[in-house]
């Protein structure tokens, strides 16, 4: 008498052999997926914060312990006065008319020497750029020039232009000049060279490219050369009203100076960063809506 077997079966779960017949089978007990959360960070992320006011904790905290060591006697008022000292200060100064009067000298000469060298720079740029003959005629004595100290050069600004007006637009401009003539310069010459075959398959002339082309390649170089040069007119503009100033933020500079005032030369200090901040501010603004077609990474 011979007995079937049946043959051994591979359960689908385990993986190993079963002897079993399939009627006596047990089917596998069903498993239940659930989905992963991460666990939620206690307390509020700094991720989820507002950027203004992520980008205000820094100075509010150094405000903060500069006022703890007044207070404490860390800081002695002759050395440096206290926030609440320095506000009270600049309160008074705006209340009499003294702050804004200077700043509307200043930001006068800032604008007029701006006007200034950034005509200058970028017209050298464009014709160095453009051109080599431009490019050996010019670039070599800019070169030669931007190597010069350009605070070295207030004494012959004395004696060329006098202790008025003009020596101190004159230096704004030739620390604008600079920056901007290397950043466009820079831009120009950094065109991709297949931007320029593609440009000229499609029959643009020479006009056409530096119009279609060339410029808006460059857009980038001028205004990293633009955020420079208002950087260099605030540190000119120091300097340059040093010379014999009877206006001005730095003339309220030097007179505190005279009388150890140093809430009002913190004060003409904090106006010094605040219009070098709302000049960048600008600038950003600038970029985002003339450099909109540049994709560029913004930070995780």
């Amino acid at each position: 008498m011979t007995v079937d077997h049946a043959p051994p079966d591979i359960s689908p779960v385990s993986g190993k052999f079963s002897s079993s017949p399939p009627s006596s089978r047990t089917s596998p007990p069903s498993v239940d997926l659930e989905p992963v959360v991460p666990v939620a960070t206690s307390g509020l992320r700094l991720g989820s914060v507002p950027r203004w006011v992520r980008r205000t904790i820094g100075p509010l905290l150094l405000l903060a312990l500069w006022q703890v060591f007044s207070a404490t006697g860390v800081l002695h008022p002759d050395v440096l006065a206290s926030p609440g000292t320095i506000a009270r200060a600049g309160a008074d100064l705006v209340a009499d008319g003294t702050l804004p009067s200077a700043m509307g000298v200043s930001l006068r000469r800032v604008a007029v020497g701006l006007l200034l060298g950034g005509v200058i720079g970028t017209a050298l740029a464009l014709v160095s750029g453009l051109s080599r003959l431009g490019e050996d005629l010019v670039d070599a004595s800019v070169q030669m020039l931007r190597t010069v100290p350009w605070v070295g050069l207030i004494p012959l600004f004395i004696i060329w232009l006098g202790i008025g007006e003009a020596p101190k637009v004159a230096l704004i401009a030739l620390g604008v000049a600079f920056h901007l003539y290397l950043n466009v310069y820079a831009g120009i010459r950094g065109v991709d060279s297949q931007l320029i075959e593609a440009g000229q398959s499609l029959g643009l002339g020479r006009w056409g490219l530096i119009r279609h082309v060339v410029l808006p390649g460059a857009l980038p170089g001028a205004m990293t050369g633009l955020r420079y040069s208002l950087a260099t007119a605030w540190l000119a503009l120091v300097f340059g009203e040093s010379i014999n100033a009877d206006a001005g933020i730095g003339f309220l500079m030097n007179q505190a100076r005279e009388f150890f005032r140093t809430d009002v030369i913190v004060v003409c200090l904090v106006v010094y960063a605040f219009l070098g901040l709302t000049a960048d501010v600008i600038v950003r603004i600038l970029e985002r809506l003339l450099l909109q077609w540049r994709p560029t990474f913004t930070g995780q």
